[in-house]
């Protein structure tokens, strides 16, 4: 696989291309159901999957397009089975989540020392910065929660090993019927 530069990454696949643009509905499609099955096991334990979604876009076709399939399974999310108020800054942080994860692996190998780095990032800006940030904006809460560090200790190697996997089985069945 050629190595592309960075401009070129950035831009990603064109969503006006039906390809991408079908590729991407359906992968907001998924991210907004697996949204809806997320096992909260407390008020600060929640497990969910559609994380899983967005790496899958954010591989296939880049930054930009990861990060707007982001936002808008946010939003969708948020209709189909809103939970609480609607807050912008948890579409921000879908949007940098899918960015990230294009930036990561759009046009790249799959590996696990990418996989770990990838996810390392997410977690770091998306679950220990930018959400205990927009529940203290929304209800005051303290920035560091012991919890929220514990469970992403707990859930790194979980969610890294799970990524690798399928975009693993992603990316070989694109070789393969390419």
């Amino acid at each position: 696989m050629k190595e592309i530069g960075l401009k070129d990454k950035l831009k990603g696949e064109k969503l006006s291309s039906p390809k991408t643009l079908t590729g991407a509905a359906m992968l907001v499609a998924l991210y907004t159901i697996l949204s809806i099955f997320t096992l909260k096991l407390s008020t600060t334990w929640e497990i969910g999957f559609a994380w899983i979604a967005l790496a899958v876009c954010g591989m296939l076709y880049g930054p930009l397009v990861g990060g707007v399939a982001g936002a808008v399974g946010d939003t969708l999310g948020f209709i189909v089975s809103p939970n609480g108020g609607f807050f912008p800054g948890f579409t921000l942080s879908a949007f940098i989540m899918g960015f990230l994860y294009g930036l990561f692996l759009y046009g790249k190998p799959v590996s696990l020392k990418r996989i770990l780095s990838a996810e390392l990032v997410v977690i770091v800006v998306c679950s220990l910065v930018l959400t205990p940030l927009w529940l203290k904006l929304m209800y005051g809460t303290s920035l560091i929660a012991l919890p929220r560090i514990i469970r992403t200790a707990i859930l790194y190697p979980i969610n890294s090993a799970l990524m690798y996997f399928v975009l693993r089985t992603i990316r070989n069945f694109k070789t393969r019927t390419a």
